[in-house]
């Protein structure tokens, strides 16, 4: 059986694994993100930062149930931008927003409550399937990785005595 500890080491390792993956698919393959998968892109890296802490801390067993309320949380969150960007995704052509300004345009000009809102409506850029494996888009797999790290997150800070 893994320890709390080593479980906590896992997530951060996954959470870094899928940024890692993330900044390749951009800087290598040329992907450009959307706002929404920049969204979602800090939806794992708050995931990978809490598990980092947790590993960090190893707490007892009241601060480990505090670290997999906000582990599941996370994930909870990271999986509803995941979910939009998907419905986003299988709109008809002819129902999808327009493209609007970029997400640095956005937090330049306006205050961040409004940036949040107008990304999270979506636009013309995050209608668009660039990348796919097995059949599944990016926001697919995020909200599948989110899952199962707020499961992870969730199983190794339940509350029970350190080993």
């Amino acid at each position: 059986m893994m320890t709390r500890r080593s479980l906590n080491l896992l997530g951060l390792i996954c959470c870094a694994g899928l940024l890692g993956y993330a900044y390749y698919v951009q800087g290598v393959l040329r992907i450009e993100p959307c706002p929404l998968c920049i969204f979602q892109r800090i939806g794992i890296a708050a995931s990978g930062l809490l598990f980092l802490l947790a590993w960090l801390h190893s707490p007892g067993n009241w601060g480990a149930r505090a670290y997999g309320v906000l582990l599941t949380a996370a994930a909870v969150l990271t999986m509803g931008v995941a979910g939009r960007h998907i419905w986003i995704q299988h709109l008809p052509d002819d129902a999808v927003p327009a493209c609007g300004a970029s997400l640095k345009f956005m937090l330049d000009v306006f205050p961040l409550s409004d940036v949040i809102r107008k990304v999270l409506t979506g636009s013309g850029e995050c209608h668009q399937v660039t990348w796919a494996f097995l059949g599944l888009s990016m926001p697919t797999w995020v909200l599948l990785a989110a899952a199962g790290l707020g499961g992870l997150g969730l199983y190794a800070n339940r509350g029970t005595r350190r080993r």
